[in-house]
């Protein structure tokens, strides 16, 4: 792809350009376009959720944004394996429901939370490149019967936008995955034009789909200063040092596991060793990818978010 129509990467742009409020078109779109109808972010909230910190489970949102209907939407980008994902997005969106609420306040007045996840490997097993999550309550014998609210109090529960009563899954919240590198389509659909951008950088000149338009003028490669343009070649250069890292670790580890377990010739054996192998081959590449980013001048932290190593072990390697 030219540089001259080279667009960044969303999660690039997420932590240094779409946090501006000025900037917020673009994730207005992404969110219209996964939602089915317009969402307005108001705001940009700029909590301890918002920053990185490897070590901290609890500070792993890229951003966080409220729209004019008060719901909280949090986009995250994800780029290592993490098996544990779905309990990931669960303690982020609970986090963002108990933050909102204080002692001795109603709870009428959480408001709902959209989880929208941005995934560079693969996760899951399904044949779709986008997944909904949604909660509902229906009849455990009466498969036909949903319930809904009937309380003395039901016109707090009255939605100001439509007029009509809220349903209960418009009240928890809702998950979205989109898993990028499932996606192989032709991109014909605004979530499949979204798709085509997330994978491959590319923006269609003649794109009406919410958002893109908005970031062919904001994301363009040339439009930074050539600082930001070394920056953001470093960045990609850790995200394949990331990848390199974790699929070579695999092949390694798979090889060198197998080779133990058959020596042996027992089930045990071939397990125990397939997950010794995995692991040995795993930490070995990650701590000879972080030599190679450590002596290319790159930060420890930035050495420690893609290879998982922490800052004392980085500290102690030779370059």
């Amino acid at each position: 792809m030219a540089e001259n129509s080279r667009y960044i990467r969303f999660d690039w742009a997420i932590k240094r350009i779409l946090r501006d409020k000025a900037n917020k078109e673009v994730l207005e779109g992404l969110i219209t376009v996964l939602l089915g109808e317009p969402v307005t972010i108001t705001e940009i909230l700029e909590s301890e959720n918002n920053k990185y910190r490897f070590e901290d489970k609890t500070n792993r949102v890229d951003v966080k944004a409220k729209t004019s209907d008060g719901e909280y939407i949090i986009v995250e980008v994800q780029l290592t394996k993490e098996y544990d994902f779905f309990q990931r997005i669960l303690f982020g969106s609970a986090t963002s429901i108990t933050d909102q609420i204080g002692i001795g306040q109603d709870y009428c007045v959480i408001k709902k939370v959209y989880s929208i996840n941005i995934l560079y490997f693969e996760f899951g097993c399904g044949d779709d490149y986008a997944y909904h999550g949604v909660t509902t309550f229906r009849g455990m014998t009466k498969k036909d019967s949903v319930l809904r609210y009937k309380t003395p109090s039901e016109e707090k529960y009255i939605s100001k936008s439509t007029g009509r009563m809220t349903m209960p899954e418009e009240v928890f919240p809702e998950y979205f995955l989109l898993l990028v590198s499932h996606f192989n389509e032709v991109a014909k659909t605004p979530i499949e034009e979204w798709m085509e951008y997330l994978k491959d950088g590319a923006i269609r000149e003649d794109t009406t789909t919410p958002g893109l338009q908005a970031a062919r003028e904001k994301l363009a490669f040339m439009s930074m200063s050539e600082a930001e343009r070394r920056a953001y070649r470093d960045f990609m250069v850790s995200v394949h040092v990331a990848e390199d890292n974790w699929n070579t670790a695999r092949s390694e580890g798979l090889a060198e596991g197998r080779a133990e377990g058959l020596a042996e010739g027992l089930a045990e054996g071939r397990a125990e060793g397939r997950a010794e192998g995995r692991a040995e081959g795993i930490e070995e590449t990650r701590r000879e990818n972080a030599r190679k980013m450590k002596a290319d001048g790159m930060s420890t932290e930035l050495i420690a978010k893609y290879t998982g190593l922490t800052i004392e072990e980085i500290d102690e390697l030779k370059s």
